[in-house]
C-alpha cells in the first residue's frame, strides 16, 4: 500500500516563509475558495492531438445536449456494436489525454466513445458552484442514453471508464436506476473519503499555491477552506451505497502504489464496500501513469476484466 502524502510542516520553510505566512493568514480562506472553484472550473487545455494521431479511424463528433443549452463534446469509434466503453479523463485535461486508452480498447474490438466533461476541451461552460457531482454524472448518463438510442447500439453491453477525477461520475452512475451501465472502470480512484482528496491536491504541488499560503499557519486556512468548499460544490453522497445497481454490476479499480492524490489505501477501502468489485495496485506507479509506465500489466488488467463483464 502506498503511505498517506507527507505533509508539509514548518520545519520545511524558512523564517522568512514563516513570516510570510502569518501575514497572508487573512487571505487564505479567500484564496482556498478560488482554488476550489478552480478545480471543477479549470483553465481550458486544446487537444493536443486526436485520433488519427494514434492510429484510430476518422471518429463521428457527437455533440450531447445535457440541458440548459448545454452540450458535451465526443468522439466515436466504431468497433462491435453489441460493446461499447465510454472513455472520460482526468481534471483539467480533456478527451485526446485517454486516446492511447481509447487505442488499445479499439484494437481489441470495442467501440469506444471519449468525451469532454462539461468545462473541459470542447465541452460546454457550467460556471455553477453547487450540485456539481450531480452535474457531471449527467454528462455520463446523457451521453449513454444517447448510444443507446441509436438502433446499432440498441441491445450493447457498455463500460464507462474514469480517469482521476471523473472516476466520481462514473461510479456514481449507478445511482440511476434507469441507466444502463454494465461495468465501471476506475483508473487513479475514486477514493473511500472526499475530504483528503482536497489535501493530498496541496501535498502532491500540482496547484498554483505561492509557498507562504502553503507553510503554517496559512497553510491550515488554506486547506480547511478548500476541502469545505470543494465538498459542498459537489453536494454528493459519498461513499455511493452499496445496494441497488452497485450490488449487482462489475468494478475495476486501478490505483498506483506511488500515488499521492488518490492513495492506493483509499481506494482499496471503497473497492472493499462492494461485492462484484476488484481492486489491482501497480508497484512503484504514481497518478495516472498505469499505462504510461506499466502498459502490458494495465492493459492486460482492463481487456481481463472488460471479457468477464461484458464478454
Amino acid at each position: 500500500m502506498s503511505p498517506a502524502p507527507e505533509r508539509d510542516g514548518p520545519k520545511r520553510y524558512p523564517p522568512l516563509t514563516r513570516a510570510l505566512s502569518v501575514a497572508a493568514l487573512p487571505l487564505a480562506p479567500v484564496f482556498g475558495l478560488l482554488l476550489s472553484y478552480m478545480l471543477f472550473h479549470p483553465p481550458r487545455r486544446p487537444h493536443h492531438k486526436g485520433p488519427r494521431d494514434v492510429g484510430l479511424p476518422e471518429p463521428e463528433e457527437l455533440r450531447v445536449g445535457i440541458g440548459g443549452g448545454k452540450q458535451v463534446h465526443a468522439w466515436l469509434c466504431p468497433g462491435d456494436t453489441d460493446r461499447i466503453v465510454v472513455v472520460g479523463h482526468g481534471m483539467g485535461l480533456s478527451k485526446s489525454a485517454t486516446l492511447g486508452h481509447a487505442k488499445f480498447l479499439h484494437d481489441a474490438g470495442y467501440t469506444v466513445c471519449l468525451f469532454d466533461h462539461r468545462n473541459h476541451g470542447l465541452s460546454s461552460q457550467d460556471r455553477s458552484v453547487s450540485g456539481l457531482s450531480g452535474k457531471f454524472t449527467s454528462d455520463v448518463l446523457a451521453l449513454v442514453r444517447l448510444l443507446r438510442s441509436r438502433e446499432e447500439y440498441r441491445s450493447a453491453k457498455v463500460a464507462v471508464y474514469g480517469f482521476s477525477f471523473s472516476t466520481f461520475p462514473m461510479l456514481y452512475s449507478l445511482r440511476d436506476d434507469d441507466c444502463e451501465v454494465n461495468a465501471v472502470i476506475c483508473d487513479s480512484g475514486p477514493g473511500l473519503e472526499l475530504d483528503p482528496l482536497f489535501r493530498n491536491f496541496i501535498d502532491a504541488k500540482v496547484l498554483p499555491i505561492p509557498a507562504a499560503l502553503r507553510a503554517m499557519p496559512a497553510r491550515w486556512a488554506l486547506e480547511g477552506t478548500l476541502s469545505s468548499a470543494g465538498v459542498a460544490m459537489l453536494r454528493s453522497e459519498w461513499p455511493p451505497p452499496v445496494t441497488g445497481r452497485y450490488a449487482d454490476t462489475p468494478l475495476l479499480f486501478i490505483a498506483g502504489e506511488e500515488d499521492r492524490i488518490l492513495p492506493a489505501s483509499s481506494v482499496d477501502g471503497l473497492a472493499a464496500r462492494y461485492s462484484h468489485a476488484e481492486a489491482h495496485v501497480l508497484p512503484g506507479i504514481g497518478h495516472l501513469q498505469g499505462l504510461k509506465e506499466a502498459p502490458e500489466k494495465y492493459t492486460s488488467t482492463v481487456l481481463d476484466f472488460l471479457q468477464r463483464a461484458m464478454g
